[in-house]
């Protein structure tokens, strides 16, 4: 007879859900099978193919020691606004946030609890140096999230890969910024491949024969992180809702220790949130009518899952305007980055040059002159034709020992302009065409 198989939760072919529970007072682990209407407690499932599948231990070191939080059983919601409320109003008591932002975050809880009805995910992150406030926030909101496990910038990559892969649940990561380079690297390997569904991140196992061989971690799920600065790869921050904290006096009626009661009542909210998994995941699609014509693609593909799970466009709104400030600020970063501001020397020359040809120098030497430029090394024409080819995939030629920028057509440059956020000059650039 095969041994029964661990498991933490399952969506079944017939639509009902399975999650895993842990009763701290009683030391047991159980299974909540229900499909929307009505739920059954189990402590073991037969499945056709999967053969007995028995709740994951509640001997196991990340439950016992409320690493991985998880509800004790389902309790009524009332309704989704009643329920956000809730959330709201939780999240007031014990951490200073912004009045937009709180509610983005308390819609989030909801979207970790439904992720996966959805193909991509935004994350959810803290910004702010010592003092400001952030860990207790990654702490109170990641306290209600579906599966949450803590780690930290002190905790080695290789359990958290296994954490994400066994478990799927959020990860709440503190102190993001990590000082050596090889650790930071596999943690933008899981932030990176893990917003959008069917891109596991391969690393090398060694098996009981000790053999190596690849092995695949499905690192997809929601993430938040608590960090004092920036990632450098832009494309990266583009999938981030981010609060900035400590930017005024914290509230004077904000604990500056957690009471006990904190913990309950996040147990009451993640038994209720369980209740919602149940009710909605089986109804949850993606809602395309919800894409906003006027932000970049990349924010829409994050941003309609979340309001997917917003029923009014009022309460829509907060979110919508939260998220187009932080689109402007990207934008604002494309278009002064240094392949921007390479765009926007290149549409000058072009407007100026009598030739099609424009030299290396010249396109090193306007781009010198402009102000706010940091790239670490000198922008000599050499390091410039490099941009241009590998950030821009603009080819240089070699004309009597001397590099030229290859001929642009207009609607390539156009392109590039809008790309890096670049007001659109039609008339201005178009001369020589």
């Amino acid at each position: 007879m095969p041994k029964p198989t661990p498991a933490v939760s399952r969506v079944l072919p017939d639509g009902r859900i399975v999650e895993l529970v842990f009763r701290k007072e009683e030391k047991r682990t159980r299974f909540i099978v229900g499909d929307g209407n009505r739920y059954e407690e189990t402590e073991t499932l037969d499945l056709p193919e999967e053969g007995k599948l028995v709740p994951y231990s509640a001997t196991n070191n990340l439950i016992k020691h409320e690493v991985l939080l998880l509800p004790d059983h389902p309790e009524p919601f009332g309704s989704v606004p009643e329920l956000v409320s809730e959330i709201e109003g939780y999240l007031h008591r014990y951490v200073d946030l912004g009045d937009s932002f709180r509610t983005l975050a308390a819609y989030y809880v909801l979207l970790t609890w439904v992720y996966d009805a959805f193909n991509e995910l935004p994350y959810l992150r803290l910004r702010g140096d010592y003092g400001s406030g952030k860990t207790r926030a990654l702490f109170v909101i990641g306290s209600l999230c579906h599966k949450a496990f803590f780690a930290s910038g002190a905790s080695t990559i290789s359990p958290i890969f296994h954490t994400l892969d066994t478990f799927r649940g959020t990860l709440l990561f503190d102190e993001a910024d990590f000082r050596f380079s090889d650790e930071k690297a596999e943690l933008v390997k899981i932030f990176n491949n893990g917003n959008v569904r069917g891109f596991p991140v391969l690393r090398t196992a060694v098996t009981q024969k000790k053999e190596f061989e690849p092995r695949a971690f499905n690192v997809f799920g929601p993430k938040i992180v608590a960090m004092r600065r920036s990632f450098e790869d832009q494309a990266l921050e583009s999938r981030f809702f981010t609060e900035e904290m400590g930017n005024r006096p914290l509230r004077g009626d904000i604990p500056i220790n957690l009471p006990e009661k904190q913990k309950e009542e996040a147990l009451s909210l993640r038994n209720k949130l369980l209740s919602y998994r149940l009710f909605a995941l089986p109804k949850l699609r993606i809602d395309d009518s919800l894409v906003d014509a006027t932000l970049s693609p990349r924010l829409n593909q994050i941003l309609v899952p979340l309001l997917s799970i917003v029923g009014e466009e009022e309460l829509r709104t907060p979110i919508r305007m939260l998220v187009q400030g932080l689109d402007d600020s990207l934008r604002n970063a494309r278009a002064s980055s240094i392949e921007g501001l390479l765009v926007e020397v290149l549409s000058g020359l072009l407007s100026t040059e009598e030739g099609r040809l424009i030299p290396v120098g010249d396109v090193a030497s306007r781009l010198q002159g402009m102000v706010g430029v940091d790239t670490g090394r000198p922008l000599t024409a050499r390091y410039v034709g490099y941009l241009l080819r590998t950030r821009l995939g603009i080819e240089t030629v070699r004309r009597q020992g001397v590099y030229m920028v290859s001929d642009i057509e207009p609607e390539r440059l156009e392109t590039l302009r809008a790309r890096y956020s670049l007001a659109n000059t039609n008339e201005d650039i178009n001369p020589l065409y």
